[in-house]
């Protein structure tokens, strides 16, 4: 991240260090000699005399600057006094005397005395760069005022106008060429700024200062590539390690992995052991998902400074990835012990206990960051609303996995209460909570809460028609959909909406119109990664199973990652026993992005259960129930699985389990044939129950 803009300015010049008067020791003087009026006659010249006096004055200046004695400035200040008087027109001595006015606070009077020494002696270049750096101090403290001589003028323009008389001084400084690009800067003038950073690089093209400024204008101004090409065009054999790790964070910007990482490794070799290039470095090896060698890189951080919590999280992060939990958690808490109030660090926690099926954990933990997160008066910055509603989200979806439906509506209204789009996502919570444990009334409820709470709000008018859909409420729920059509681009999110109403209405006709008109208004790529999901998604529930294949593979190939599309996919192949090898290896990969899903779960039982391998599929099923309880589907599939593994009792048990939720669920949710088939499975099961317990029962008395 770039400074300021008036703080890099302010810190271009390297200022002297002084003591600083008291306020009353720092009060105004009487104008030194030098500001007298001119006399009509020159005055005597005695440079003995000045000399004797130059020379104590230096004494006394160095003597108080180093013990801090506010009473030897004084004097030095008065011998000054006592040599412009022997030599009034001394620029040396002139220029002495402003410096110390200036190295001990007293800026006004420095100002005052190099104003006067330029009224003789115009082209003074050590007077031009001390009031250059006066006005330079006054930017660096916030003083953009006007100054004492001049109170027309602005201090940046004064600022301005001295280092350009300065550089026609001195044409050959890039330091002052330097300065005066960062006043341009200040002032929002980058076509000046880039014109005297470029002057600098003529004179000096590889100067890391020169390089870096103009690589910073660019990039300020919003031409990241610009800002890139500036630091290329320096031979890579001439360039900085700051140089390199400035490049890769271009690249970083740029969406270019590879060149990021090539640049910090060629930063890390120029210095190595700088531990904010192995940062950096370690940061764009995860980001482009080399995770061993980002791994590496963490742990010389982390062996470097044992308390650098940071590196374990992400330690932990990479352990998770690798799949290895218990590790993860163990690195992890080592990191929260160091610092109890990483975010981060308590995200990761939470995260890995979830995968781990420890709920009852997982949800103190978010608890916990929750409170962290939490101010008694209710007020929070942008950033802290985030942060908060990150761990609200969580812990309400953590409690809706622990069936605990009261505890996770409790979080989501605490997200609604931080407003804003977070309330939009607590809303939508809740309505989540309630379809989870099956009670439609109450999901139906809160969408219609939501809606009435802001009545302008497309999302929220969206979310309660399609609860009013599921409620039988179709044709009224389509109407509202539409009546927030307003024949713009924003009308693709409601087409969407109404495709998915529909699709769940089985109103295939209407859902792909809907999809059409969505696909139309489409530009970016996320956009129609949405639109062919929704085309996959709409065969697959005709059992147009060939196109539904045909749409899931286009999404994959823009986007290989994208867990839903692995799943469905992958599910629906296993499902028909077709392509189970590449169905299992799509499943797995959704299930390393999103090891914590449920449904992802039971989609990997499946498939090992359709390749025979029982043990596994167990394994998952098991897991699948336990996290997604209300769903009939996992229910079903772990029966199934008893069944085959000889376990009758078990089977009817899990298939008894699959048919009541199936008649606490929506319609829209489930095929009726399904629950055709559960229902008959039981009843057979229940038969060979009921024979093998009358076989093994005791014979009655006679």
């Amino acid at each position: 991240m770039f400074t300021s803009r008036i703080a890099v300015a302010a810190a271009l010049v390297l200022l002297s260090g002084g003591f600083l008067l008291s306020a009353q020791d720092a009060a105004p003087t009487t104008a030194p000699a030098a500001a007298a009026q001119p006399k009509t006659e020159q005055p005597e010249v005695n440079r003995s005399i000045s000399y004797y006096h130059a020379g104590l004055a230096g004494t006394y200046a160095d003597q108080a600057l180093n013990e801090g004695r506010s009473d030897l400035i004084l004097r030095a200040i008065e011998e000054y006094k006592l040599a412009l008087n022997a030599d009034p027109n001394s620029a040396d001595l002139n220029n002495q005397l402003a410096d110390l006015y200036f190295r001990t606070g007293r800026a006004r009077d420095a100002e005052t005395t190099v104003r006067n020494l330029l009224k003789t002696a115009p082209d003074d270049i050590a007077a031009h760069k001390l009031l250059g750096r006066i006005y330079l101090r006054q930017l660096g403290e916030g003083q953009n005022s006007s100054s004492a001589s001049q109170p027309s003028s602005n201090l940046v323009d004064q600022a301005i106008a001295e280092f350009e008389k300065i550089i026609t001084l001195e044409p050959k400084s890039i330091e002052n060429r330097m300065v005066l690009g960062q006043l341009y800067t200040v002032k929002h003038d980058p076509q000046k700024a880039e014109q005297a950073f470029k002057s600098a690089a003529e004179i000096e093209p590889d100067s890391e200062e020169v390089v870096l400024n103009l690589a910073r204008l660019y990039a300020e101004s919003g031409d990241t590539k610009h800002a890139a090409q500036v630091i290329e065009a320096v031979r890579v054999d001439d360039r900085s390690p700051k140089m390199e790790v400035t490049l890769g964070s271009l690249y970083d910007q740029l969406k270019q992995p590879k060149d990021a990482i090539a640049a910090y490794k060629r930063a890390a070799d120029l210095g190595p052991g700088d531990l904010q290039t192995v940062s950096v470095l370690a940061q764009a090896l995860l980001t482009d998902n080399q995770i061993d060698e980002a791994l590496a890189q963490y742990r010389i951080l982390s062996e470097a400074d044992p308390e650098n919590a940071d590196a374990l999280v992400r330690i932990a992060e990479i352990q998770r990835r690798k799949g290895k939990y218990t590790d993860a958690l163990a690195t992890v808490r080592r990191a929260r012990k160091i610092d109890a109030t990483s975010l981060e660090a308590g995200f990761n926690e939470g995260m890995i206990l979830d995968i781990l099926g420890r709920l009852d954990e997982a949800a103190q933990t978010y608890q916990a960051m929750v409170d962290v997160t939490s101010h008694a008066n209710g007020a929070y910055t942008g950033e802290e609303k985030n942060n908060r509603s990150i761990f609200l989200e969580r812990l309400g979806a953590i409690q809706m996995e622990r069936n605990k439906t009261a505890e996770a509506v409790a979080a989501y209204q605490r997200l609604i209460d931080l407003g804003g789009e977070s309330a939009v996502r607590g809303y939508q919570g809740q309505v989540d909570a309630w379809r989870t444990a099956h009670d439609f009334d109450k999901s139906l409820e809160v969408a219609r809460k939501a809606a009435a709470s802001d009545p302008n709000n497309r999302e929220l008018k969206l979310m309660l028609a399609g609860e009013m859909a599921d409620h039988g409420q179709a044709d009224e729920a389509i109407a509202m959909a539409r009546s927030l059509l307003k024949n713009s681009s924003d009308d693709r999110a409601i087409h969407l909406a109404i495709a998915q109403m529909s699709v769940r209405l089985r109103r295939w006709k209407d859902a792909e119109e809907a999809i059409e008109k969505a696909d139309a208004l489409s530009t970016k790529k996320e956009e129609h990664i949405n639109i062919l999901f929704m085309r996959g998604e709409l065969a697959e529930r005709q059992k147009h199973y060939d196109a539904a294949e045909q749409a899931f593979r286009q999404v994959l190939e823009i986007e290989p990652d994208s867990a839903m599309a692995l799943n469905y996919l992958g599910y629906m192949l296993a499902d028909k026993g077709m392509k189970l090898q590449e169905a299992l290896k799509m499943i797995r990969k959704a299930v390393d992005l999103e090891p914590w899903n449920g449904a992802y779960l039971d989609s990997l039982g499946w498939a090992y259960f359709k390749l025979g391998d029982n043990e596994l599929a167990e394994e998952n099923l098991a897991k699948a129930v336990d996290r997604t309880q209300t769903d009939p589907t996992v229910h079903m599939h772990l029966g199934d699985l008893y069944e085959k593994t000889g376990r009758i009792r078990q089977a009817a048990t899990q298939w008894q389990s699959a048919l009541d939720q199936f008649a606490k669920s929506s319609p829209a949710d489930y095929e009726q044939s399904d629950v055709v088939k559960v229902q008959k499975k039981l009843d057979t099961a229940r038969t060979k129950l009921a024979k093998q317990d009358n076989t093994v029962a005791p014979a009655k008395p006679e």
